[in-house]
């Protein structure tokens, strides 16, 4: 199942990849996340829309970077990696440290956050690449 090129079970299954790891690395670093970011443990607690509303991002996000992969390069999953470690240090880690110099959260909060997006743009670029029939 094709549209435009992307291959959309591999889609779903980065998604997974990456959501599954998400939920694992916060609850590893739960107690630093929770200091950077200023919250009680109460107020980290998150309502299930909120983590639906995170998967349906996770999932947009592997379509696009399906999209990057397929319009770059061959797919593998060596691209796949390459792609999603270039978006993540150009886009996703500049948009981190503005954000969060204006917003003065502490550092660790933006190398705690960075970490989790760097996993998981490089589960889904490997996993798209190693899934999507090439």
């Amino acid at each position: 199942m094709m549209f435009d090129g992307v291959y959309l079970p591999a889609v779903v299954y980065a998604a997974l990849l990456s959501f599954g790891f998400g939920a694992a690395y916060y609850r590893l670093l739960a107690g630093p996340w929770r200091r950077a970011a200023g919250l009680t443990h109460s107020e980290a607690q998150v309502k299930w829309h909120t983590i639906l509303l995170a998967f349906a991002c996770e999932t947009l996000m592997a379509f696009v970077l399906a999209g990057v992969i397929y319009h770059t390069a061959a797919v593998t999953p060596r691209n796949g990696i390459i792609s999603a470690v270039m978006i993540w240090a150009g886009f996703m880690v500049m948009g981190l440290i503005i954000n969060h110099r204006f917003q003065k959260a502490p550092w660790a909060l933006t190398v705690i956050n960075a970490g989790h997006w760097l996993g998981v743009l490089v589960i889904q670029g490997a996993a798209y690449g190693y899934f999507a029939p090439t």
